[in-house]
């Protein structure tokens, strides 16, 4: 046995590769990215697995359910929202079920650090009923892995592991196999009936769907990773990470009763003997609370108190820490070196020094200049940060895609200038079917892609659609050539840049601005790899 020092992101990576691994797919994505890349780097030293960014998370998912069908082992990895682009494959990907072992796995982010929201991904899994594993540390990370294929072939259907961000960026040393697990032969599985959803076919799928509950609500009663210890008349139910929270605060001869949850779907029958045996119950998760309202039911327990996120003992949003957990607990602050401080200044984050995004808001500020209170959509990446001062020059940012069709529905209603903002990842993951749509219906809408030819925000990674590759998609929705204009968003260029700009917010119609430049960290990074 070797021991390694890992990210949970690495040990989900290693857990895969070791468990005979043929394919990751993904997009990246705080905080689920450093899975595909740790994969990635193994496979270029070994050769024998793929692994190449998708273009968004339901290109990912599809193409691992398509090496699922050819018999191999597939990881799909993403964050909580990919999970969103993804879902029509992931929820039909339940029905067809697999052939070689699938595996989903998604990394969540209670406090929103890096996100639109704080979705918790296991009312997936029981939306689409299947297993979910949720590891409470990187060792479970990466033993899951060999749990959750082993499940995905035994029953046919995908298996998530759902990780948070406080895991999926932690370091602890994980102990590792000596030997990975070969891969699977190549074979295809043709049942033609099992892989086309028409709806003759799907009633039936579905069907056996279903009757794969009682075998997975089973293997849930009998795992490892669900355990119930009974002892006084309080207790506690933890879920993934909790686990660790709240056995720094207790002693070991706590006089709590304790129910762990890491394999879903929910064990109705330790949950219900944990019930019957205490009067007061605490429940401690990460994300939503699944578990608590799962308990608490329409109408609530009559002899049992249950506490949590719904009733203020821990805050209804955000991630859950040690000190939180202890006051849920009940337990005495621990003392500190020094109080807090509330006075340290604020220190948002800010486009690099020489970003070449700088360049192109600030002539777009000053082509917005004669306008009052002008609307910039935005996407998602970098230059979301151009919200911040000094620049404030957007003003809307809600999902991968969005900015072109928030801008298109502004136009329809008559508002003018109505500009999308939006970076040439972000453009071949969502913003072409909705620049396609505006082009056909002669929309008055100015898009500028900022084309730095990368995927900045995550790490710097391969971008899809960058240089003459982006010019020809955009070409291809059948934009007037005329009102496709290219620019290069250095300083010494402004004023041009600023003539650009405005003569195309002057245009009645669609058009769109490519501001390229590469960005500066792309290629330090890269230089230096």
């Amino acid at each position: 046995m070797q021991r390694q020092l890992l990210l949970g992101d690495e040990a989900v990576g290693l857990g895969a590769v070791h468990a005979g691994l043929s394919g990751v797919y993904g997009y990246p994505g705080t905080p689920s990215t450093e899975i595909f890349e740790f994969v990635e780097r193994y496979a270029k030293k070994v050769g024998n697995i793929h692994a190449f960014w998708s273009t968004n998370e339901k290109v990912a998912y599809e193409e691992a359910l398509g090496m699922s069908w050819a018999g191999k082992r597939a990881l799909v990895c993403m964050k909580h929202v990919g999970l969103n682009v993804a879902a029509d494959a992931f929820m039909n990907s339940a029905i067809t079920g697999t052939n070689g072992g699938l595996v989903v796995a998604v990394a969540d982010d209670p406090g929103m650090h890096s996100s639109q929201n704080e979705q918790d991904s296991r009312y997936y899994a029981q939306f689409a009923l299947i297993p979910c594993l949720e590891p409470h540390d990187q060792q479970e990370c990466y033993d899951m892995m060999f749990d959750a294929f082993e499940l995905s072939e035994a029953l046919s259907t995908p298996v998530m592991i759902r990780l948070v961000t406080r895991i999926a960026h932690s370091r602890s040393a994980v102990v590792t196999v000596p030997e990975p697990r070969a891969q699977n032969d190549l074979e295809p599985n043709r049942d033609i009936k099992k892989w086309t959803l028409l709806p003759s076919n799907a009633r039936v799928q579905y069907q056996h769907l279903t009757e794969k509950q009682p075998e997975l609500l089973r293997q849930a009663e009998e795992s490892r990773y669900n355990t119930l210890t009974l002892v006084g008349k309080k207790g506690v139910i933890v879920c993934g990470l909790a686990a660790n929270y709240f056995y720094e605060n207790v002693a070991d001869d706590h006089d709590l009763s304790v129910l762990t949850l890491r394999h879903y779907p929910l064990p109705t029958a330790k949950i219900r003997t944990l019930v019957e045996h205490v009067d007061e119950l605490l429940v401690l998760e990460d994300g939503y609370p699944l578990v608590e309202s799962t308990i608490r039911g329409l109408f609530g327990l009559q002899n049992v108190t249950v506490k949590g996120r719904m009733t203020g003992e821990l805050p209804r949003t955000g991630e859950l820490n040690p000190d939180l957990v202890r006051s849920a607990l009940g337990l005495a602050p621990l003392d500190t070196a020094r109080e807090p401080q509330e006075s340290i200044a604020g220190r948002p984050p800010s486009l690099c020094t020489g970003c070449p995004h700088t360049d192109t808001f600030k002539a777009l500020n000053e082509a917005l200049d004669t306008f009052d209170n002008p609307q910039v959509f935005s996407d998602i990446g970098c230059y979301t940060l151009a919200a911040l001062p000094p620049l404030e020059a957007i003003h809307s940012c809600v999902a991968m895609g969005a900015s072109i069709g928030m801008a298109a529905g502004a136009a329809h209603a008559g508002y003018s200038p109505a500009v999308a903002a939006i970076g040439d990842s972000t453009f071949s993951h969502g913003g072409i079917t909705p620049l396609l749509s505006a082009v056909q219906q002669g929309v008055n809408l100015n898009v500028i892609v900022v084309d730095n030819s990368t995927v900045g925000m995550t790490g710097t990674q391969r971008s899809m659609s960058t240089g003459q590759t982006l010019d020809q998609i955009v070409l291809g929705t059948g934009i007037d050539p005329a009102h496709m204009r290219i620019i290069e968003p250095l300083p010494k260029n402004h004023d041009a840049n600023v003539q650009v700009i405005r003569e195309e917010l002057s245009y009645q119609g669609p058009s769109v601005i490519i501001a390229r430049r590469a960005c500066l960290e792309a290629i330090k990074r890269h230089k230096v790899s």
